[in-house]
């Protein structure tokens, strides 16, 4: 078996069983990373961000089947002796958070609800010692009967994918007629005591005239809604920066109804601009909405996150093709120092951005779904 090594940076796009030198064990993958010539012990890059926010994907599969994300037969299955188990993301986890100064962790796929283990991966996660908040991405299909369960195994909240509130459209853009589903699994959620956001990505000709619609739906309960840009990570390839709605459309498309102000809170590495609302009729406050132009506004200089996808790859950049496998090294013996060697040369290599919709915007090869959201 061969090591693919980029050029560019000395990165492994796939570390295979190789053997090589790293923790003076033969049988270990080799790995070939930039030198760090920093002994600090967080997840810092060259350019001086440090990563405290970590997205661990749990499953490449999904019971919808977006426009934008998936194709409509759905991607190949990942065999499930490939994919982390419940106790090497809790090892994963706990060495983030202990030796890696990561404070938040949020558990995506996919759909992370179809891995049957999920209460007990929250709940092993939430007993850590240095335990970060734990939060979780979902389509929100079967959270009904397992909100109460994830909110007692210390699950503190929720961004469910929701791209509208109409029926028909819904099964148009997710070619699935499961919102009752969604809606149960929401209302189950605030019902729990989750903190409940909502994740919706604007189509134009499809449920961009409904934005209005569905922040009203959203301020009526509470939940903040975050309008996220259209991303070239689809499998297809098929993403048209013509199709996509901007954060400048959509904040005009809200400020038809209601008056925008920014939101003066720090926003702390996070990727969602948040407004104040105010009602046109009262002149109220009514709530906040996130506009995340991950395309057209790069917030890539304040970036904060790490990534983690289901076969237990590090990804510096949701955008980079660039991936350094940690669960092959721990399931061939690797001390705890050896993983921790590994995800701070990962981080140290992040790019500086992914950029633009004008300027180098790089198509990765993976879609959202296998990389994990």
């Amino acid at each position: 078996m061969t090591v693919q090594v980029l050029p560019s940076t000395g990165l492994l796009r796939r570390v295979t069983g190789e053997p090589g030198a790293t923790d003076a064990r033969p049988d270990l993958p080799r790995i070939d990373l930039p030198p760090r010539p920093h002994d600090e012990p967080g997840l810092l890059d060259r350019f001086g961000r440090r990563a405290v926010d970590l997205r661990v994907s749990l499953t490449e599969r999904c019971n919808l089947r977006c426009t934008y994300c998936m194709p409509a037969e759905g991607l190949p299955v990942i065999p499930s002796d490939a994919l982390m188990t419940a106790t090497e993301i809790e090892r994963l986890v706990g060495l983030g958070s202990r030796e890696l100064g990561i404070r938040k962790v949020r558990f995506t796929g996919g759909e992370p609800l179809l891995r049957r283990d999920l209460v007990d991966v929250i709940a092993r996660c939430a007993a850590l010692p240095d335990a970060p908040e734990l939060s979780l991405t979902t389509n929100a299909i079967g959270l009904a009967n397992r909100a109460a369960d994830l909110r007692a195994a210390g699950l503190s909240r929720i961004n469910v994918s929701l791209d509208t509130v109409d029926p028909d459209v819904f099964a148009e853009v997710t070619r699935r007629p499961f919102l009752d589903r969604v809606l149960d699994g929401l209302r189950a959620a605030d019902d729990a005591g989750l903190v409940v956001k909502v994740n919706a990505v604007l189509l134009r000709g499809v449920n961009d005239g409904l934005a209005v619609d569905l922040l009203a739906w959203c301020l009526e309960r509470g939940y903040e809604l975050r309008i996220i840009e259209q991303m070239p990570l689809d499998p297809g390839h098929a993403w048209d920066r013509s199709e996509m709605i901007t954060a400048v459309e959509a904040r005009a498309l809200l400020s038809e109804h209601w008056d925008l102000t920014p939101d003066t809170a720090p926003r702390d590495g996070a990727p969602a601009e948040r407004f104040r609302v105010r009602s046109r009729t009262t002149g109220a406050d009514v709530g906040t909405v996130g506009i995340i132009a991950s395309i057209t506004e790069s917030f890539c200089a304040d970036c904060t996150r790490t990534r983690l996808t289901a076969e237990g790859h590090v990804r510096g950049c949701l955008f980079s093709d660039d991936e350094v496998d940690l669960l092959s090294a721990m399931r061939a013996g690797a001390s705890d120092a050896v993983v921790l060697d590994r995800w701070r040369s990962a981080m140290w290599a992040k790019p500086r951005d992914h950029g633009d919709d004008t300027d180098g915007l790089v198509h990765p090869a993976r879609g959202m779904s296998a990389i994990g959201g």
